[in-house]
């Protein structure tokens, strides 16, 4: 097997550098850089398909090359299985949206070969990142994941607005690096060594007050690329600023890999912890899932809504992940084991679901020309295919059966219930609201889908670019069929999943989860609670047979009937009367009135000849950030007073240069000495 593994990495490397020679000697004959770029990008990720298949089921290996980073040990990587079932999240979401890109990308033909430059750097760097095995090799990687995404989110830099959510994405992702930097030096420092596999051997020898500023640095690195609420507002801006492919594999695959290194940093490498870094992660994730979904629901842009909703997401799969290292501190392995099966399965549900939900808006989007949801309606007729995807990715996401999104879910809401092993009372209240969360988080993203698939898909077009609209090509349905068909068997036949996912906690963590399953039931914790997945959905399935055969023995007439839609009592119906999207999410915006902060303001013109007669009403209701208003914008205000006094120091005049010079090397000598 290490001889199979070494030989896929190799060819999965030659893949992407191919594709990236490709993007360049191609770059005058965008057709042709379009198919060979994203080709390359789709034939790599298979690659990464079946090395994460090999390492889930014990293959290995290990690379040391010295020579080409002398520093720090040099280049390491490695395969083990936690890395090999990120590395099937990443070729789950990364291979569909290639195959997608191949036909969509054809709208960027100026732009093509920088594309799928950065497209076949971006991909390998996810990779390396989760293979790397020594601080120097993953903070490369890292940075080289983060420029890349940054190139492809200012595809478009021609607009403003791309600008602006560029440049927030950067300084975001450089805080996060500086975080882990601190962090890794630390550590290195404190165990005496830049090999991340060794700091787990030495851990119990450091300072607990080190391992804890190590966690806290670390963990708000990690979770700023997660986008996790207060860290996430660079994720609503970049993700819909990106073309669609891009912003998929971003929101399906590239916010894992802050999971990764959290799981990594606070399961392995800093030793077993305090229960205050379990509760952190686990408040963090409750507060992600609530105001993710929250804010998702008043969006009127189709990508903003889908970004935030991935907020929501890491935020139950944090749940997942603190309540693993909270029943870790209290030594129940095997509930921990579980907790994290739990969001481990919800990362690779959410990169299905969430990237077939991005690939279907960005189909919507090509065809209307605008990301308001406003300004479409009536899609279902003119896009069938394409309507019935996104259909069940909202559905798969809202965590309704038989898809994948229930099962995950429900596993967290069993091991978040399994918290009355944990004899502290204010961990029990903290697991209490966490689980009020999750359940309201649930209703909210089925109320929030409701209306992503209803404004944007049923009723009648509310704009002109409607009307021009028609199906997505071939391949782009292809990509996002095969992602239907993985949500629902994933949903219908958990097993696939969970057995080689319960292999890979057992030898990650050292206790087998809490979990027996097969084919058609799932029980958590010695049958503390039991489903069968398989049996609900051939309930559902022959109910709907039923009702079928019911309807054709009682002689019902299928064929097309045409008769005058029922207009309430209105002689014209219109797409004024319907219901908006505006409309959907003003009783949230009631209710929640002190999170959403909102803006009301309408503006009446009266009619030129009276003023007793309307000409135009227009009314506007906007909701601002709570923690952009209350954490970000005190920052920012700070940050541009002390750049208007540091301004002062830039006069212009050489003879105050070499003052400051002089300044900072004495001050350096003083240091030294």
């Amino acid at each position: 097997m290490l001889e199979s593994a070494t030989i896929l990495f190799s060819s999965t490397l030659m893949f992407f550098a191919s594709g990236a020679i490709g993007a360049l000697v191609c770059a005058r004959h965008h057709d042709l850089c379009r198919r060979v770029t994203h080709g390359f990008v789709f034939g790599g990720s298979v690659l990464i398909f079946g090395l994460s298949i090999l390492g889930l089921f014990g293959g290995r290996f290990e690379l040391l090359l010295p020579g080409i980073l002398p520093f720090a040990g040099g280049l390491a990587l490695g395969l083990d299985r936690l890395s090999a079932f990120f590395l099937l999240i990443i070729a789950t979401g990364v291979a569909p949206s290639a195959l997608y890109a191949i036909s969509y990308t054809r709208h960027y033909p100026q732009k093509q070969s920088s594309m799928g430059f950065m497209l076949n750097i971006f991909v390998p760097a996810m990779m390396l990142v989760v293979l790397a095995r020594n601080v120097l090799t993953f903070l490369l990687f890292w940075e080289a994941m983060s420029l890349a995404s940054y190139f492809l989110v200012m595809t478009e830099s021609e607009h403003e607005e791309t600008c602006k959510a560029g440049w927030l994405y950067l300084v975001m992702m450089h805080a996060g690096l500086a975080c882990l930097l601190i962090g890794f030096l630390a550590m290195s420092q404190a165990s005496g060594t830049f090999d991340m596999s060794e700091w787990a051997r030495s851990a119990s020898g450091i300072d607990m007050g080190m391992r804890n500023l190590v966690f806290l640095v670390m963990a708000a690195g990690f979770l700023s690329k997660a986008g996790a609420i207060p860290f996430h507002v660079w994720l609503p801006r970049a993700h819909p600023a990106a073309p669609s492919h891009v912003s998929a594999v971003m929101s399906g695959v590239m916010i894992k890999l802050g999971v990764y290194g959290l799981i990594r940093i606070a399961f392995e490498w800093l030793g077993q912890g305090p229960a205050w870094w379990g509760a952190v992660i686990l408040m963090v994730g409750a507060v992600s899932a609530l105001l993710g979904v929250l804010y998702a629901l008043v969006q009127h842009d189709l990508k903003s809504l889908l970004a935030f909703s991935s907020v929501e997401n890491i935020g139950i799969i944090l749940l997942g992940v603190g309540a693993g290292l909270l029943f870790r501190a209290y030594n129940l392995g095997s509930l921990a084991s579980l907790a994290l099966v739990a969001g481990l399965y919800h990362c690779l549900n959410h990169a299905i679901f969430k990237t077939l939900l991005f690939l279907g808006a960005g189909a919507v989007v090509e065809e209307t020309h605008t990301r308001n949801m406003e300004e479409m309606g009536g899609l279902l007729k003119r896009m069938p295919h394409t309507g019935g995807y996104f259909l069940i990715g909202s559905l798969a996401i809202a965590g309704l059966p038989p898809f994948n999104g229930f099962i995950s879910e429900w596993l967290t809401f069993q091991a978040l219930m399994l918290s009355f092993n944990i004899p502290v009372q204010f961990l029990n209240l903290l697991f209490a609201l966490s689980i009020a969360a999750l359940a309201m988080t649930a209703g909210l993203a089925a109320a929030c889908f409701v209306k992503a698939f209803g404004i944007t898909f049923l009723a009648l077009p509310r704009g002109e670019t409607v009307d021009q609209a028609h199906e997505a090509s071939r391949t782009m349905r292809a990509s996002m069929g095969l992602l239907s068909v993985a949500c629902l068997a994933l949903g219908v036949l958990p097993a696939l999943v969970l057995r080689p996912l319960s292999n890979t906690i057992a030898e990650f963590i050292g206790d087998r989860p809490e979990l027996s399953f097969n084919w058609n039931n799932i029980s958590a914790a010695d049958v503390f609670a039991v489903i069968a997945p398989f049996w609900m959905a051939m309930i559902l399935v022959v109910l709907i047979l039923t009702v079928w055969v019911g309807l054709h023995a009682f002689g019902t007439n299928f064929h097309r009937r045409y008769y005058e839609t029922w207009g309430c009592g209105r002689a014209l119906q219109t797409a004024a009367f319907e219901y908006t999207a505006a409309a959907f999410a003003y009783p949230f915006k009631r209710v929640f009135a002190l999170l959403y902060r909102s803006i009301e303001e309408t503006e009446i013109e009266a009619h030129p000849e009276s003023r007793f007669f309307v000409k135009t009403i227009t009314y506007r209701h906007e909701t601002r950030s709570i923690i952009e208003d209350s954490v970000y914008a005190p920052i920012a205000a700070t940050v541009r007073r002390l750049a208007a006094k540091a301004r002062k120091l830039q006069s212009g005049n050489v003879h105050s240069y070499l003052f400051y010079i002089l300044v900072a090397l004495l001050a350096l000598v003083l240091f030294a000495k």
